[in-house]
């Protein structure tokens, strides 16, 4: 998975998505639950206000609150918001809802006007914020401690609540965010896996060349797979036509010496003559085998190359059908339209060809033509014939280059050798066995374009 460039940017997306909103998160969280505090503590410094607005003296100059603070929470019992006047060992006035509760304040010395918060506990073993001040009466001496406070249980749900559904809406835009990121990387790399399936259809010989219309960022790279393919492609075209023009010039050079080979007299220069016609021959038989190695190692792993096998063999049937028509031998072709040899046409021809040409030389009336593929990426294509057969011991012989084990038959004794040459440059090879039809069976395993 670390090797998939779609892995990697999805990912990296994820991450960075992960990080940047549990940040906000924790920035979001940290702003909200300040801005409920200060909202929080600013009402109690509200109400700190209105006590103190209110508090009075009576006739026996003892502090009075001659009406009662305007939020109703003040008169209902244990209700989170409380109220006190004095200090926290004998206050001299309280709220109803401290009930029998009294404020434990801690010794503090309070300056007048100023305002201090303290943490203490509270009724009901509840945690309070309180805000306490002191004041001083007209015609009293001394200041008074006021004090209010309210239950922070009430101010840490707040902040609880919010930060839940804070985090299920980061947790839900995350899941967004990567899902679009995700949507963002397939479609952001399409243009790469339709290279990577045209690629595929350029190694099955469905194609040669890649599609021009990409994005402008892939478009230099497929240019120059192009033209690397094309060039690869003149390189071989400009091989063959040089070794083929070269072979033809050779080949031409040849038949005029076997010409004047046969008119020598006869007598001594009869014997070089009859040498001379020889070594031609063995002359062509070598060229014609190089000529055919050359083209299939030119040939072999070309992207785009693909010949159908039913197509060659059908036409090969035809043409050995007229070749050995006084024979009147049967020539069936039973190969399924979608085994594609990863060759060129030629090639194919010239190695089934061969073994077709050979099973109709010592066919008794029939040649069959079968082929059927692996999981290896190979197929094999299988001939075979009713005629004698050859024993074991000579299978090896027949495959060697210029061994004829019959010269009753035409031929040079470099078929077969040149179809295991050809076959093996391919990366395939070729094997002799029994015929079910009673003679030779030639099975021929070649690469497969799927």
């Amino acid at each position: 998975m670390t090797g998939s460039l779609r892995f990697r940017l999805l990912a990296g997306a994820a991450v960075w998505i992960t990080l940047a909103l549990t940040i906000a998160g924790f920035v979001l969280s940290g702003l909200f639950s300040d801005h409920v505090r200060r909202r929080f503590e600013a009402e109690l410094t509200n109400h700190l206000d209105q006590l103190a607005s209110l508090i009075d003296l009576g006739l026996d100059r003892a502090p009075i609150l001659p009406q009662p603070l305007s939020d109703p929470r003040f008169n209902r019992p244990l209700s989170g918001l409380y109220w006190q006047v004095g200090d926290g060992d004998a206050p001299v006035l309280r709220a109803r809802s401290l009930w029998d509760e009294v404020l434990s304040l801690p010794a503090d010395t309070v300056e007048n006007g100023q305002i201090h918060r303290h943490r203490i506990p509270g009724p009901a073993g509840r945690t309070l914020v309180v805000l306490e001040r002191a004041v001083t009466l007209p015609a009293s001496p001394d200041p008074i401690r006021i004090a209010v406070a309210a239950d922070e249980g009430e101010l840490l749900s707040v902040v609880a609540a919010f930060n839940r559904m804070l985090w299920l809406s980061l947790g839900v835009l995350a899941t967004v965010l990567i899902a679009a990121a995700l949507v963002q990387v397939v479609v952001g790399l399409r243009p790469l896996t339709r290279l990577r399936r045209e690629l595929a259809a350029l190694r099955a010989g469905r194609a040669k060349r890649f599609a021009a219309e990409v994005p402008a960022e892939v478009r230099p790279l497929v240019e120059d797979l192009n033209a690397l393919l094309d060039h690869s492609e003149e390189v071989v075209d400009r091989s063959r036509l040089q070794a083929g023009n070269l072979a033809h010039a050779l080949k031409t050079s040849l038949s005029v010496l076997a010409n004047e080979a046969e008119t020598l007299s006869p007598g001594n220069a009869g014997n070089v003559g009859e040498a001379m016609v020889r070594q031609v021959a063995a002359m062509r038989r070598h060229i014609d085998h190089h000529m055919a190695r050359a083209r299939a190692a030119g040939s072999r792993g070309l992207p785009g190359i693909g010949t159908p096998v039913a197509e060659s063999a059908a036409a090969l049937a035809r043409a050995m059908a007229t070749l050995h028509a006084a024979r009147g031998i049967d020539v069936k072709v039973r190969v399924p339209p979608e085994h594609i040899f990863a060759g060129e046409r030629e090639d194919l021809d010239e190695m089934l060809g061969n073994l077709m040409d050979n099973a109709c030389k010592w066919a008794g009336a029939r040649v069959e033509v079968t082929a059927h593929g692996d999981a290896g990426g190979m197929l094999t294509v299988v001939v075979d014939d009713d005629g004698p057969g050859l024993p074991p011991d000579r299978r090896e012989a027949a495959l060697t280059a210029g061994v004829r084990l019959d010269e009753s038959t035409p031929g040079a004794g470099l078929g077969l050798a040149v179809v295991r040459d050809v076959a093996r440059l391919y990366g395939g090879d070729i094997r002799l066995t029994e015929s079910p039809l009673g003679g030779l069976r030639t099975e021929l395993t070649l690469p497969s374009r799927g």
